[in-house]
């Protein structure tokens, strides 16, 4: 949870997911609607890649498979279907990685990090090795994961739409139920089942690319 909290420094503040396009469309314009978009992204998008790539990398780190572990990272970072996608995952990762280096250590990760630069370790790979590292439940790492995903973007549509705070306390608390049954579902799948169907949110992440007015990196 501490690696996970918004003072844990890796920018996520900085990154909307392509949801300030959608603000700036109209579709997401009320808790309802960021419910509903928040909860297709965990169900259908990135919520559920993350959550399978976590858990195969925490596996592969674990039982100490290097090659496997290689390859699910080199995967994760070139599995981003924009530019922006792209530069969110692969930013926070390495932020993460710097910053879990230079505080609480992480062997297998900063091996990782050595062996596939200059790219970045993806963000949810470098969550998942540092707490195989640490010998952290994988079951309690991909809900914490998910639930700070999902809560840093709520916190930017308070920001954007704007909501007011207790509207986007009561989007968290709606979208519980979905980051339990996505992780959940997580723990069983294989990297073979991953796959995406959002493409209302990866086509906000590529129009946010060239949108005039911007708070947001992504």
């Amino acid at each position: 949870m501490t690696w996970l909290s918004p003072a844990f420094p890796v920018g996520a503040f900085t990154y909307s997911h392509g949801l300030e396009w959608a603000v700036e469309d109209g579709t997401v314009t009320s808790s309802a609607a960021l419910t509903a978009w928040l909860s297709d992204i965990l169900c259908h998008g990135a919520g559920r890649s993350d959550a399978i790539l976590l858990v195969t990398a925490f596996r592969a780190a674990s039982e100490e498979r290097t090659k496997d572990l290689f390859e699910v990272a080199e995967f994760a970072y070139a599995l981003q279907p924009s530019k922006e996608r792209r530069l969110e995952s692969g930013a926070q990762g390495r932020a993460f990685v710097t910053a879990i280096a230079d505080t609480w250590g992480a062997p297998t990760l900063v091996d990782l990090a050595g062996r596939l630069a200059p790219n970045p370790v993806a963000y949810p790979v470098a969550v998942a090795v540092a707490a195989a590292d640490h010998q952290l439940p994988l079951a309690e790492t991909v809900e914490a994961y998910l639930t700070a995903f999902a809560a840093n973007l709520v916190s930017a549509a308070v920001r954007a739409v704007p909501l007011g705070q207790t509207e986007g306390q009561r989007a968290i608390r709606d979208l519980v139920p979905v980051i339990s049954a996505v992780a959940a579902d997580a723990l069983l799948a294989s990297p073979d089942d991953l796959g995406g169907a959002c493409l209302r949110a990866d086509i906000a992440s590529m129009a946010h690319e060239t949108q005039y007015t911007r708070l947001f990196r992504s």
